[in-house]
């Protein structure tokens, strides 16, 4: 809201000004805004349209193109020569030099050193974000740190090492540390010194595990610097005792589905409102079966979900032929506050019903909630006005203990206050630190890793940040972008020809065939047909694994496939013609 606001503001103020060095066409001059606060504060408003929105948060192809769900289709991204230089995009500089030239206007205003140093921090605060950004996804970048003018020579330069700018990421990000003056914000929309540290913590475990496992670059021995960073970042936000995790009945999707921040634990979130018509389509984009990508989890990934008693799931011998039912009861909460399991329900007409997964919309059973507002109304158009948190103290926590156990010296302490109070939130009644390796996540996820702890940090990670657009980074930083290869399988089917009560309310949902039905339907069940080979003659994408049973597989016959040139995507080609300086990032040149 902050944002929109800030925007039409800001929009009046300029009157669509070319350059904001340049001398407006009406309203105000540069003088006007520059030399006093007021002017300042409401330019710096516009900043904040850097922020993700729902959409950058909730999906924003990091969680989109994920080893954790099945979609609609595959990503282009994945299918061999389906993406190159023609089809990327992302390369826009002009909110750089929005900031830029902020920045260099107000240096050479006459406002007070105290003020011009917190707008100035807020400034660079942006400018670190800015660049961040761009670093993860083109790699090296041209640093610029100055409002170009038409005829400026930098204006085609060539890019800079993304080593040397994140290098330059990371003093914007100590200086606005130090200089932004807020410390607090109840409202949970406003940039302060903590969010700064949050930003800071984020970006620097970025790098710090993005240099020691992507070797080919050299920087092994660069990356304990941010790592440590990363721990002085977190450990800030922790000391300063302003933030605490979000406890009590569903704790944990109460963040995600209320009206306002849940401000304990939410540090800053993009809030939306029904009366000034601000909202997002989050119920529209998880509940159709037309819009959106019809994104499902994998039976993979649910298997990750500890038990209760803070034993994995995959322990049991059998856990790949429990059926859905089963599989979901007596686990971390968190599941059943992240897909419809046995008690979840919806709002029709003030009505409230239990409500299964829908094989209308999900192709695995396991469909997401966590966004999701439980009355139907939202359903079918942008309506939702729940909060979508941008920073999570969650988060601060997962990064304090990843980057101390990347460092080798996470404690007991550390342990229990970060990765064993998450679990403890999530109703998990035994939160001891581990001491053996996970077999399973050695074997589906990270065959190179025998810490425990870094495997049990991962595992946490992958649960609680599930599709608040972190997973696509966090295959990058770790070399792990052969999982987006991996099968989308679903939930168990044990026979064919078969009424299903996925929730137990002894009414049917589902009922797998193949063939001909020679059942007559009944209503609100979903018949999925599983044979291999559709009517047309084509590869039917739903099927048994086993044939007539088994786990579901979809779009198993469609190749996906991860080369690694491609964590770090193609500079666009209009861009690159316009700027021959620029060149291309290796293995795209051939796309």
């Amino acid at each position: 809201m902050r944002k929109l606001l800030a925007l039409i503001i800001i929009s009046f103020t300029f009157i669509q000004c070319s350059k904001l060095d340049q001398e407006p066409k009406a309203v105000m001059s540069k003088n006007a805004v520059f030399e006093n606060e007021a002017g300042v504060a409401l330019y710096a408003n516009s900043f904040y349209n850097l922020l993700p929105n729902a959409n950058g948060v909730m999906r924003s192809g990091n969680d989109e193109m994920s080893d954790m769900i099945a979609r609609n289709t595959v990503p282009s991204y994945l299918i061999p020569r389906g993406f190159g230089p023609q089809q990327s995009s992302g390369w826009s500089w002009n909110d750089l030099r929005n900031i830029n030239s902020f920045l260099q206007n107000l240096d050479n205003s006459s406002l007070s050193a105290d003020i011009k140093r917190n707008y100035t921090g807020i400034a660079r605060f942006f400018r670190a974000m800015f660049y961040f950004d761009k670093v993860v996804r083109f790699g090296d970048v041209p640093w610029i740190n100055k409002a170009m003018t038409v005829d400026d020579e930098d204006l085609y330069k060539g890019r800079d090492s993304r080593f040397v700018v994140m290098d330059s990421v990371l003093a914007d990000l100590d200086y606005a540390v130090e200089a932004i003056a807020l410390t607090q914000d109840n409202s949970r929309t406003l940039i302060t010194k903590n969010i700064a540290q949050a930003l800071k913590s984020r970006i620097c475990l970025f790098e710090g595990t993005f240099r020691k496992y992507q070797t080919q670059y050299g920087q092994v021995s660069t990356a304990n610097k941010y790592l440590e960073e990363a721990v002085k970042a977190s450990e800030a936000i922790i000391a300063s005792k302003q933030f605490s995790l979000n406890t009590g009945d569903k704790g944990y999707r109460n963040l995600f589905i209320s009206k306002s921040p849940v401000a304990n634990e939410v540090m800053l979130a993009n809030v939306y409102s029904t009366q000034l018509a601000v909202l997002h389509d989050a119920n529209w984009y998880w509940t159709s079966a037309t819009y959106g990508i019809r994104a499902s989890f994998t039976k993979t990934f649910i298997n990750t979900y500890l038990n209760i008693d803070g034993t994995p799931f995959t322990n049991n011998p059998n856990y790949d032929k429990l059926i859905f039912q089963e599989e979901t009861k007596n686990r971390d909460q968190r599941l059943s506050q992240t897909i419809r399991t046995k008690d979840y329900g919806r709002i029709n007409a003030n009505v409230f019903s239990l409500s299964p997964p829908l094989f209308s919309y999900t192709y695995t059973g396991y469909q997401p909630i966590k966004w999701v507002l439980d009355d139907r109304y939202y359903d079918t158009n942008s309506y939702n006005d729940n909060v979508t948190p941008i920073f999570r103290y969650a988060e601060i926590l997962l990064n304090y203990a990843e980057a101390k156990a990347e460092l080798k010296n996470l404690s007991l302490a550390d342990w229990n206050m970060s990765i064993g109070a998450l679990r403890s939130r999530a109703g998990i009644t035994n939160t001891a630190l581990p001491t053996t390796a996970d077999p399973y996540l050695q074997t589906k996820y990270f065959p190179g890793i025998t810490d425990p702890l870094l495997l049990e940090i991962r595992r946490e990670r992958g649960i609680e940040l599930v599709l608040e657009g972190f997973r696509f980074r966090d295959l990058i930083r770790w070399k792990k972008g052969d999982l987006l290869e991996m099968e989308w399988d679903g939930m168990y089917v044990p026979a064919l020809n078969t009424y299903i009560d996925l929730n137990e309310d002894n009414v049917p949902d589902v009922y797998f065939y193949q063939g001909t039905l020679s059942v007559s339907r009944i209503a609100g069940v979903s018949y999925m047909d599983v044979s291999a080979t559709l009517s047309s003659g084509q590869v039917n994408p739903f099927q048994l694994k086993g044939g007539t049973s088994g786990k579901i597989i979809w779009s198993n016959h469609i190749k996906r496939e991860w080369e690694d040139f491609k964590y770090i995507y193609p500079i666009p080609e209009p861009d690159r013609l316009q700027n021959p300086n620029l060149g291309q990032n290796a293995g795209w040149e051939m796309n």
